[in-house]
């Protein structure tokens, strides 16, 4: 149903029937953004996810996460390894492509910065041509999102933003998404950076 729907709209895919598969396809073939169902036969998703955001050549394809355990723990758990967004079961196949969609130009958008821009900030200094954070010179592993909105606050120091600004921003106005995920986010880039 997921093929039908995505290809309809104009989507390549490939379907994995595995988490092993998922990962050989992300790896060797390539992807623009990976649909992930938490329970797969093999390893599953959270453990898919894991190795997809510490792997260097698949670590900034968004990953989208399905699952019909749809309680705040695993959403959590979900947007700590990493994933990009969160859709419980049941969904309308209009709201998966919608999101798709979103996460797709959301992610075209970050890779169009300029080269050779350097934010730094006191120890911190941001590449937003080549999406690398170093503080003090050493590179800090930031997962796409956590990236994206460290960038978005690093652009303007002493603003204020709200969360949807920062779902806006981050995401696009299309997502659905709840505010206190970007909580966890920021929890995360807060112990990515240490006392910075």
């Amino acid at each position: 149903m997921l093929k039908f729907n995505l290809e309809r709209e104009g989507y390549a895919t490939s379907v994995a029937g595995t988490g092993e598969e998922c990962l050989k396809i992300a790896q060797q073939i390539g992807v623009n953004l990976v649909i992930l169902d938490l329970m797969l036969p093999g390893i599953d998703g959270f453990q898919v996810c894991r190795a997809l955001k510490s792997d260097p050549r698949t670590r900034q394809i968004p990953v989208v996460m399905l699952t019909a355990k749809g309680s705040e723990s695993d959403i959590v758990a979900g947007l700590e390894l990493g994933a990009d967004d969160f859709i419980p079961k049941p969904f309308s196949p209009r709201e998966l492509v919608a999101r798709v969609r979103a996460r797709l130009r959301s992610h075209a958008s970050s890779n169009v910065a300029d080269d050779s821009e350097l934010l730094t900030l006191g120890g911190i200094t941001i590449n937003s041509g080549q999406h690398i954070v170093s503080i003090d010179g050493t590179a800090v592993d930031l997962t796409l999102t956590e990236y994206q909105i460290l960038h978005l606050l690093a652009r303007r120091p002493g603003w204020v933003f709200s969360r949807a600004q920062i779902i806006n921003s981050v995401r696009g106005q299309e997502t659905i998404i709840t505010d206190r995920a970007i909580d966890v986010q920021v929890v995360g880039i807060r112990k990515k950076l240490g006392k910075y």
